[in-house]
Formats: C-alpha cells, sequence, structure tokens
C-alpha cells in the first residue's frame, strides 16, 4: 500500500521533462511514481486539483542558524510558511561552531538543511542593526585548514564552502578571503558560493576566479558591482562567467535586489540559473519575507512557470550535487511542494524600496516532507 497520493494536480518537474496533469504516489519516504491515474490504494490521499505540484522546493541562500547566530531565522517556520522541503545555509557557521550548528539545529530538524560553510573560523558572527563586523575583515579568522577539516568530519550536510567579499563583509581584505574558500573548496571537491557586496573587490576580481559549478550569490545586486553597465548592456565579465559554467544566484537579501537590474538583465535573455531568498532576521518581515514571495517578483516580472519552478528544484539539486532532490523521479526524496497562482494586485518592494505592482501571487497549498503531508 501507498502511503501518500496527491492527485490530479499540475504536475511541474523539469528534471523529467514532465509538465500535465497527473497524480504523484510517496512511500516509504520516497517518490513511488508519477502517472496520468494512479489508482492504488493509499493511507492518506490530498485532492491537488487546480494546483501546481512540484518536486519540493530548495531554497539556496538561507540563513537558519536560530539561536547560534544573530543572523538567522528558524528553520521549521520559514519551511511551513514557503514550502521549502530543503533550506540550504548560506555560511551562517565556520569551522569553530559548525559542530553546534550540526546537533542543536541541524538534526532535531523537522525539515532537511544543508549548509556552505564559511571560511571565516567563527562564521557571521555580528550581524544586526547596530553592530556589523565583517566576519572576513580580519584575515587571523580564515584558515583552510580548518575549513578542510570541518568538511572532512561533516560530508553528509557541507555542500560548498562559502566566502563574503566586499567592503561590507571583507573591509580592507579585497579578494583574499575568496582565494582561500577556492583552496579549501579544491582540496575537497566541492563548489564555493562567493557574496559580492560593494568593492573592492571588484565584479571582476571576483568572476575572474569563479570556476565552472561555482555560485555567484547576490547576482542582480544593484550598483555598485551590478552586472549590467549604465547604458543597460551586460558587462563582459559576466556573460564570460555564465559561458563558463558559473551559476548565478538571485540571493534577494536585503541590499542584494534590484528591480532595475532584474528588468535588464531579463530583457537581455539573462535568466538567473537558481532563485533564492537570502531569508534572515533583518529581512524575513520585508522586502523578502521568503522563497514563494521572491519567486513571485520574477512571475509579476514576466519569467515563466516551467522556469520559475526549474530554478527552485532541478538548478539548486544540481548546484548542490544531490542526484536525489529536485525532481519526482522514483526513487527521488519524498518532497514536494503544492502551489496556487492568485490573481489580483499585490505590492512588492526590492532592497531600494522600490514598489512593483503585480497582478499575480504564488502561494502555498501544502507540501509533502519525506513523504508525509506536512512537517511536524
Amino acid at each position: 500500500m501507498l502511503d501518500l497520493i496527491v492527485k490530479g494536480g499540475r504536475v511541474i518537474d523539469p528534471a523529467n521533462g514532465v509538465d500535465g496533469v497527473m497524480d504523484v504516489a510517496f512511500a516509504d519516504g520516497k517518490v513511488a511514481r508519477v502517472a496520468a491515474s494512479i489508482a492504488d490504494s493509499a493511507k492518506e490521499t490530498h485532492d491537488a486539483t487546480g494546483m501546481i505540484v512540484t518536486p519540493g522546493l530548495i531554497d539556496l541562500h538561507t540563513h537558519v542558524y536560530w539561536g547560534g547566530t544573530s543572523i538567522s531565522v528558524d528553520a521549521t517556520q520559514i519551511a511551513r510558511q514557503s514550502g521549502t522541503t530543503t533550506l540550504v545555509d548560506a555560511g551562517s557557521a565556520g569551522p569553530g561552531n559548525f559542530a553546534g550548528f550540526r546537533r542543536h539545529v541541524i538534526e532535531p530538524s523537522p525539515v532537511r538543511i544543508l549548509a556552505y560553510l564559511n571560511i571565516s573560523f567563527p562564521g557571521i558572527f555580528a550581524y544586526s542593526k547596530t553592530v556589523m563586523v565583517g566576519e572576513c575583515s580580519d584575515i587571523r579568522l580564515l584558515d583552510p585548514v580548518e575549513c578542510v577539516r570541518t568538511i572532512n568530519d561533516h560530508r553528509d550536510l557541507i555542500v560548498g564552502v562559502k566566502a563574503r567579499v566586499g567592503k561590507i563583509a571583507g573591509g580592507s581584505s579585497g579578494a583574499m578571503p575568496l582565494d582561500l574558500a577556492l583552496e579549501a573548496a579544491a582540496e575537497t571537491g566541492l563548489p564555493v558560493m562567493a557574496h559580492l557586496d560593494n568593492p573592492p573587490p571588484s565584479r571582476v576580481e571576483v568572476l575572474s576566479r569563479l570556476r565552472r559549478g561555482d555560485i555567484l550569490t547576490h547576482c542582480f545586486k544593484p550598483f555598485p558591482n551590478a552586472p549590467i553597465r549604465f547604458d543597460g548592456e551586460i558587462w563582459e565579465e559576466v556573460v564570460m562567467a555564465r559561458e563558463r559554467g558559473v551559476i548565478f544566484d538571485i540571493g534577494h537579501g536585503m541590499m542584494s535586489f534590484g528591480f532595475k537590474v532584474a528588468r535588464g538583465m531579463l530583457d537581455k535573455g539573462f535568466v538567473p540559473d537558481v532563485i533564492s531568498s537570502d531569508v534572515h532576521m533583518f529581512n524575513i518581515n520585508g522586502p523578502v519575507f521568503d522563497l514563494l514571495v521572491t519567486l513571485s517578483k520574477f512571475l509579476c516580472l514576466g519569467v515563466d512557470l516551467p522556469t520559475l519552478v526549474r530554478t527552485v528544484t532541478s538548478a539548486p539539486a544540481a548546484a548542490v550535487r544531490r542526484q536525489d532532490l529536485g525532481h519526482l523521479g522514483a526513487g527521488a526524496a519524498g518532497d514536494a511542494t503544492i502551489l496556487r497562482i492568485e490573481d489580483g494586485s499585490f505590492e512588492y518592494r526590492d532592497c531600494l524600496g522600490e514598489l512593483l505592482t503585480g497582478k499575480h501571487r504564488i502561494a502555498l497549498h501544502g507540501m509533502v516532507s519525506g513523504g508525509r503531508w506536512g512537517i511536524d
């Protein structure tokens, strides 16, 4: 007997080329099968008629070391709010406190948490409205040996190395934190996620260092270090990085996403590879809120629904190298998100306060985690 069947929704599974009205069955915590009609008996059945059924959403950039870092929010709260079944923490913890992150947050969590390890030993340790000390501003805190040791101790959870560079996060350290992160990543065979705020370093310095499979987060940030020039052309180094296989991730955040830049990039056909929220304590009440609000902004900017689904399912799954995630093939992790599109008039803001009034909103109907409806 099957554990659960979600019936009659529009299933969008880009990894498997599926887009149609189908049933999705789950058994033993995994996807059992997807078919036009599944008549088998199940312990539980949910009607998804008129809804959109996707693989469980993956938010590639979050901060969820709640209680351990001032920047972080509660993973269970944000998962329930956004229908996100996998949250990837983007460097809240470093080698000095990752063990605590694992024991006190990740292991007890009812929702899956993966993590990029911060190249800085204490992680993001001083991020608030009144105290702001970039963890990469003191090179004494940056030790690739400690980073490699921690990765090897926690290979099941750590998916890459995070480096926050720029005037805010790195002070006068320039590209050095990124160079050290790349050193640790090369030693462990993992990708790097690079945060870039205001120069120094420059966009050229960062992008020229990134390899195939590395991630540039905050990829649609406003000036300075924006990906697009004042005349509407995309900077050459951005185009070259994409051609080289660098992954471009939105990482909306508090200061890292602008509608003007997004419109310019989309007009040039440059759709982000991954859309993530960068949700944390200081943007969860706006302008970010969660991943669904971030997706809704792109829907209102004209990105089609199947593309949006890809950016939060198969694309981030590939970025973290998890073949069991991001799709609804038989044997995949038993995760799904059930959504609906609401029409009306909805207000969205970017990090500069610009208002976008859109006609659509992506809303949550339900979620499946580990083959069960909802999360505990």
